[in-house]
């Protein structure tokens, strides 16, 4: 990975280069000189990322939490189609302000400074609700003696969804899981692997709550997701 700092209007640009993921410690050290050295105003340009994993994922969440923890701000721009789906599957593309272009992000901070104190609450309430989506059934995959939890969709795409669910297990499960969007199409029955617990810190609106990564699944069953999505209006993940 490289890390390229520059500096416009008192934000720190980080220019990355190659894949996040667990070799990417450098991202969390260098994200965490910037806020003690330098501004606590941060961009993140995406353009040269490659690949990120469900560790590279993690450490965007320290680094958020950190900025979070340092009174600042983090804006990215210029995200590929493929991280913004992964940030949908764990519920993060609703936590993340995305920009197309580096003026566009760097305008987004004197938009922020300003909106009056009393009105940022309520914007954030406003970005942040959930509308009422389709409810799935779930279960640990293999435990006959196991009954199914129910969770509703925030968010769903061809290769995963984020439920909000009192019922959360742990990272890797393997469940059985059941979903149903309409009376036109049959009932699906599929796997799916937990790959994201949501974070209190910064996914409040979505806590508890999991990320489902479809597990081993046929191209048949991938197609009914797909058509599924394409009739569901709660379906807000653009390429």
């Amino acid at each position: 990975m490289k890390i390229k700092i520059r500096k416009k209007n008192n934000v720190a640009i980080l220019d990355i280069e190659g894949n996040i993921d667990i070799n990417s410690s450098k991202l969390v050290e260098t994200v965490g000189w910037v806020l003690n050295n330098k501004t606590t105003k941060i961009i993140c340009n995406f353009d040269g990322v490659n690949l990120i994993d469900y560790v590279g994922i993690t450490l965007i969440s320290v680094i958020y939490k950190n900025v979070l923890n340092h009174s600042g701000e983090l804006n990215l721009y210029a995200v590929p189609a493929h991280v913004r789906r992964l940030f949908a599957v764990v519920g993060l593309d609703r936590v993340f302000k995305y920009h197309i272009f580096e003026k566009d992000a760097l305008r987004a901070f004197e938009e922020e400074n300003e909106i009056p104190k009393e009105s940022k609450g309520k914007l954030r309430r406003k970005f942040k609700r959930v509308e009422s989506s389709k409810i799935i059934e779930f279960k640990p995959k293999l435990d006959g003696k196991s009954k199914f939890y129910k969770g509703t969709i925030i968010n769903l795409s061809a290769v995963g969804m984020f439920v909000k669910t009192n019922k959360v297990f742990s990272l890797g499960k393997i469940l059985e899981t059941h979903m149903n969007f309409s009376p036109e199409l049959n009932k699906l029955i599929l796997d799916t692997k937990v790959v994201w617990v949501s974070d209190k810190e910064i996914q409040s609106s979505d806590y508890p709550g999991m990320g489902l990564e479809f597990y081993d699944i046929t191209s048949e069953i991938q197609q009914e997701i797909m058509k599924s999505i394409e009739d569901q209006t709660t379906y807000f993940s653009q390429d």
